[in-house]
Parts: structure tokens; C-alpha cells; sequence
């Protein structure tokens, strides 16, 4: 089993000897002749190519797996069922990017037969490799306590069965009465005031690799800021199991709180290729969309301003992630000032009744979800997501979590335009059922996930458009 930076070296070169391998074996005669004496592929032909051909084909497949198979090259401890799991996906996705450049009349693209030979022996031996020298869970030996609570941090140290190092923890957090310096073996602590503050939030980093660190308990006052996550991210950067108290332990965080009195956390952040396809499908699917909807943005402004006197846009302020605000813009679908004599309050029309404030254009924007338009742009400037958990105004925030202790757990991703709440008809009058199918994306989110979850609901708004004209015609 290896740990650390020594992990990556041995992940990173040993798949790239196996990748370069792949590539050579299903170059060779006897490989080709195999693939296409299998009776669905006898109409391809034999690949043959040059040596520097084959360069360039170990070249291009080596750098596009490597990129694919980043995920496996965390040093996080892995059961043998999810590694192969992982690994099989990651190979698939490698087998549609080299498709995809193959589409093209490149000169180092794999000919069919290459590339199918080769993505059979890299889904046989890249997860027998990646199993072979996994991290095994196991009990640590190890451990830091990360935090800025001092309170919390004492409970950790009395609960935890594993040597405590030290603290990480800002400046002005101070559990220690004296410093002590760590021998390459760790030092005994008997109480939580002799635990040595290791450095700041800044230095996890350096502090997990200079002392070999196997698990970081986290004593964070508010789990739901992004110091608390980054804390997370770092840990899972580094293959460090992260552990919080039972009596702290977010919903979100775990999925079973009972047991000992420290829990494992298993909300993983995402991986940085997933927040780059993310972001990618977030700013090509809002500049698309206000494209090709230029036209209906001008005939929805000019119905919303001769409908009713007052402006054509509505701004409001939202809750961002980690509890952070931002101004989202709607269509007008209300009288002008309707919230000044009652202040922030929902909608009757979410709860199926009816709101003397909305306009009659309104109505009608509000039920085929078109003032929601102009949210498109908080998504182009990265404000918010195209699928995540709602945002919500501050005011209302506040007066929820007040009967629902779990609300601050949907803080821990970008908001969204829609999301499971929306695409199952949940809305803010069901706040304990609308923060159910937050916590339920926020543990399974992935690109795929949001596709399925983009799908439903336009065809959801097909739907709507469809019932209103369906509605007016028959009016008539």
C-alpha cells in the first residue's frame, strides 16, 4: 500500500507504462488479426502504421487517460468493488474521447481496431493495477484535529482512540498552554491543553504530508462556510479520512450519525475536471439559451411593462453557497413594490392558491417558468449553476431554518435554476421535503445527474407552455 505523493508517483507511472503498453500490443499482427476474426467487426481492416505513427498514438492515448484517470490518482482509501467500479468508468470515457478524436481526420487518431483492442486490455489490467496498490481503509494511527471551535475540539480529543499531533487551526484559536515539539514518532498528550497548535487553515497541506497524517478530525463552528469544505477537499486531496463529532455531524456529511462518537464523513467535494465540465455545460447551456431566446425576452419585456406600470425587471438578493449573497434578476410577475407593506414572504400560488399580488402576465409567467429567464445571466457569470438546490432570500433563510435545523446543509454547492426539488413539485411552503431532495443532489451530484435532472425539467416546462395554449384555445 502506498500514501501520499508516494502513491501518485507509482499510480501515474505505472498507468502510463500500461497505457503505452495497450497501444503497443493492439499494434501488433496477431492483435489485429484477433479483433477482426470476431464476426461483427470482419468489415474492418487490419491497422498499419509506422513507427512514428505508433508515437503518436501512445502519445495522444497516454495524455487523454492520464487526464481521465485523475480521480484514481488520489491517494483515498478505496474498496476493491469501487475501484474497479471507478476505474471501468474512467476507461469507458477514455474509449469516447479517443472515439471523438478518431471522428476527426487526425493523423495520430487510433484506427478502429486499435482503439478497440486497446481499450479491452486497458479495462483488464488498469483495474487489477489500481487495485493492487490502493489504500486499504483502515484504522488510523495518525491524527490532527482541524478547526476554529475550541469547544469542539476538546470533545474530539476526549472521544478519539487515535494519537492526537496537534491542532490546525487559525491565529487566534489557542487550546494549547504550551508548545511542544513533535519527535518523528508522535508525542503522548494527555489533555487537550497540551496539544500544539501545528500551523493555520493555510498549511493542512504541508501539515498532512510533514507528518504523515492517516485522519483530521474537524471541530469547525459553522460546517457550512467554506472554510469547513475546503478543509474537506484538502483531506480528500490527500487520501485523509475526515472525521466529525456525532453530536455535529450534518446529514449532509454522513448518512448514519449513530455508532461511536466520531463519524466518517462521505460527502465528497467534486473533482476538478467534473467543476470544469460543469461550468463548461453551465455557460455554453445559458448563452445558448438566451441565443436562441433573444426573441422571447423582448416580447415577454414589452407584455410586463404594458401590462402593469413598474419596472420590467425584479432584482433580489439569494443566498449563495457557503452562506454567501448574490442579486438574481426575474421578469416582473407581481405589482411594482408588492413586498413593501408585507415584507418577504412566499408566494400563495407555490402553495395552489392565489396571489392578489401577481399580474395577469404574471400568471402566466410564473406558471410556464419564462420569468425565470433572466436568471440565465447570473449563471454566465457564475453566480449560480444550472441545476442545484434554489436559492432562497436571507430573510426567508433565517425564518426556516428556524423549524428546520438541516437548511444550512443545501449552502454547501452552487445555487441552481433547477434542481430535485423543482422537477418533483416541491416548493418553499414544504420546506423539510424541499431540503430532503437537496441533501439527496448534493450526495449523488455528478454531471450525468444533472443532464437527467435538465431533461425533466424542460420537459416539464414543454408540458406547462403546452396545458396554457392548450387552455387558451379551448377558452376560446
Amino acid at each position: 500500500m502506498q500514501s501520499g505523493w508516494r502513491y501518485r508517483l507509482v499510480a501515474v507511472c505505472g498507468a502510463t507504462l500500461w497505457i503505452a503498453g495497450a497501444v503497443f500490443v493492439a499494434n501488433t499482427p496477431l492483435a489485429q488479426t484477433l479483433v477482426t476474426a470476431i464476426p461483427p467487426l470482419n468489415s474492418l481492416k487490419p491497422a498499419t502504421l509506422s513507427n512514428g505513427d505508433l508515437l503518436d498514438q501512445i502519445t495522444v492515448t497516454v495524455v487523454v487517460t492520464l487526464a481521465v484517470l485523475w480521480p484514481l490518482f488520489k491517494p483515498r482509501p478505496r474498496r476493491i468493488l469501487d475501484t474497479i467500479a471507478l476505474t471501468h468508468e474512467r476507461v469507458f470515457v477514455t474509449a469516447a474521447v479517443l472515439a471523438t478524436i478518431g471522428y476527426f481526420d487526425w493523423s495520430s487518431r487510433l484506427p478502429r481496431t486499435t482503439l478497440i483492442v486497446t481499450i479491452l486490455f486497458l479495462g483488464l489490467v488498469l483495474p487489477v493495477w489500481f487495485v493492487a496498490i490502493r489504500r486499504r481503509p483502515s484504522v488510523s494511527e495518525r491524527a490532527i484535529i482541524v478547526g476554529d471551535e475550541t469547544g469542539i475540539m476538546r470533545r474530539l480529543f476526549e472521544s478519539a482512540t487515535v494519537p492526537i499531533l496537534g491542532i490546525v487551526a487559525p491565529s487566534s484559536v489557542r487550546v494549547t498552554d504550551r508548545q511542544q515539539r513533535l519527535a518523528d514518532g508522535g508525542v503522548t498528550i494527555e489533555s487537550a491543553a497540551d496539544l500544539p497548535r501545528l500551523g493555520g487553515l493555510s498549511r493542512l497541506d504541508e501539515v498532512l504530508v510533514e507528518h504523515d497524517i492517516d485522519t483530521v478530525l474537524l471541530a469547525f463552528e459553522h460546517p457550512d462556510r467554506e472554510e469547513f469544505f475546503g478543509a474537506l477537499a484538502t483531506c480528500f486531496e490527500h487520501g485523509v479520512q475526515a472525521k466529525v463529532h456525532r453530536d455535529h455531524a450534518d446529514n449532509v456529511l454522513v448518512d448514519d450519525a449513530t455508532g461511536g462518537e466520531l463519524v466518517d464523513t462521505n460527502l465528497e467535494p467534486w473533482d476538478w475536471q467534473d467543476y470544469v465540465v460543469k461550468r463548461v455545460f453551465d455557460v455554453a447551456f445559458a448563452g445558448f439559451a438566451l441565443l436562441c431566446l433573444s426573441p422571447v425576452i423582448l416580447a415577454i419585456a414589452v407584455a410586463v411593462k404594458l401590462d402593469s406600470p413598474g419596472p420590467i425587471l425584479y432584482r433580489q438578493t439569494r443566498t449563495a453557497a457557503f452562506g454567501e449573497t448574490f442579486n438574481i434578476y426575474k421578469f416582473r410577475s407581481m405589482v411594482a413594490n408588492a413586498e413593501s407593506k408585507t415584507g418577504a414572504k412566499l408566494s400563495e400560488e407555490d402553495a395552489g392558491e392565489t396571489d392578489p399580488r401577481v399580474t395577469r402576465v404574471g400568471q402566466i409567467l410564473r406558471r410556464t417558468h419564462l420569468d425565470e429567464i433572466p436568471q440565465l445571466w447570473s449563471i454566465l457569470v457564475g453566480d449560480m449553476s444550472v441545476v442545484g438546490p434554489r436559492p432562497e432570500r436571507p430573510e426567508l433563510d433565517m425564518d426556516i431554518e428556524r423549524n428546520v435545523e438541516e437548511w444550512r446543509s443545501r449552502w454547501f454547492v452552487k445555487p441552481g435554476l433547477t434542481g430535485m426539488a423543482q422537477i418533483n413539485g416541491v416548493t418553499g411552503h414544504q420546506p423539510a421535503e424541499k431540503i430532503r431532495y437537496d441533501i439527496q443532489y448534493i450526495r449523488q451530484q455528478s454531471f450525468s445527474f444533472d443532464l437527467k435532472i435538465v431533461v425533466r425539467q424542460l420537459y416539464s416546462v414543454v408540458v406547462d407552455v403546452g396545458a396554457l395554449v392548450s387552455e387558451r384555445i379551448r377558452g376560446r
